[in-house]
């Protein structure tokens, strides 16, 4: 397969290529680095990488920022961070990437575990993280040629555990591996509409 990540240059999005690599063809691209670059705040920069790459068999997206700080203070301005960059970046790639993905191909969004299970700082990442579920539940039943769309959500990566010391208090690393494997199951398989959850 033809397999186009978006956000490769995070442990995450370094997961999913290191799998799906190994059978498929993978473009990677990236805000600053990649085989394509992409602004996923900007819709003619995901339109123009789209005309570039050309038609795929599968779009994994596995980038995004999100706003960490108290809530206490919190500015409107703050919480958008994650809507428009994490959320609608991922949006947008759907909305934008339909008519590149062939038909039976597939979309892979990515969450993660703060919706399920919060950390203090995290508000506006666990509404993020909702409502990316809230959307693959719903646009899988309106996507057309066959076309699947799932989302991953990992916990807290052991490669990502130094970078957040501190901030995930009790929760369990997962394996780079492991969270490979849920990008595999999400391209390969045939289920649709689901929530991935690497714990």
């Amino acid at each position: 397969m033809r397999v186009l990540v978006v956000g490769t240059n995070g442990d995450v999005g370094k997961a999913a290529v290191a799998e799906l690599s190994v059978r498929h063809e993978v473009i990677k691209a990236g805000r600053t680095t990649g085989d394509e670059q992409v602004d996923l705040m900007d819709a003619g920069s995901i339109t123009a990488m789209f005309e570039k790459v050309g038609k795929v068999d599968a779009i994994v997206a596995c980038a995004g920022h999100a706003h960490f700080g108290p809530l206490a203070g919190m500015t409107e301005e703050q919480f958008m961070v994650g809507l428009k960059d994490k959320l609608m970046g991922q949006v947008n790639l759907v909305l934008l990437g339909t008519r590149y993905v062939n038909d039976r191909g597939s979309f892979t969004l990515t969450s993660g575990v703060l919706d399920r299970d919060p950390v203090r700082k995290g508000a506006n990442a666990a509404t993020v993280n909702a409502a990316l579920k809230g959307f693959v539940t719903a646009a899988a039943i309106e996507l057309e040629r066959g076309i699947r769309i799932n989302v991953v959500s990992p916990g807290l990566l052991e490669a990502s555990a130094k970078k957040y010391a501190g901030a995930f208090p009790g929760h369990e690393t997962v394996s780079s591996a492991r969270v490979g494997l849920a990008y595999a199951k999400s391209v390969e398989g045939a289920i649709t509409g689901q929530l991935i959850i690497v714990s």
